[in-house]
């Protein structure tokens, strides 16, 4: 809140000074709680939090083809867990790595 110093009008009448309310309605309350921004700000906050998670959880080890040494261990790998290594078989025929 800040003072407003009295002025005259064009007409001439003067305008009393008054107290009056310099901030902008936002998204704050009246009873002063941070209502949606406070909300939307928590909300963030979990978001990021979540996806800030390191891949290293992961039960599957990242393999590509060239961590092999012959297509024959590639394949025993592929099918001892078909879910976990399933970018050793890019055309998705059953037969890891082929090239």
């Amino acid at each position: 809140m800040g003072y407003r110093r009295g002025y005259y009008k064009k007409d001439g009448t003067y305008v009393q000074g008054h107290f009056v309310n310099k901030r902008t309605r936002g998204f704050k309350s009246k009873s002063g709680k941070g209502g949606c921004l406070g909300l939307l700000i928590l909300f963030l906050m979990l978001v990021l939090s979540l996806s800030c998670t390191s891949d290293s959880e992961s039960p599957c080890a990242k393999k590509n083809c060239s961590d092999f040494a012959s297509q024959a261990e590639a394949q025993s790998t592929f099918d001892g867990n078909k879910t976990c290594y399933s970018n050793l078989d890019r055309d998705k025929d059953g037969i890891a790595c082929e090239n």
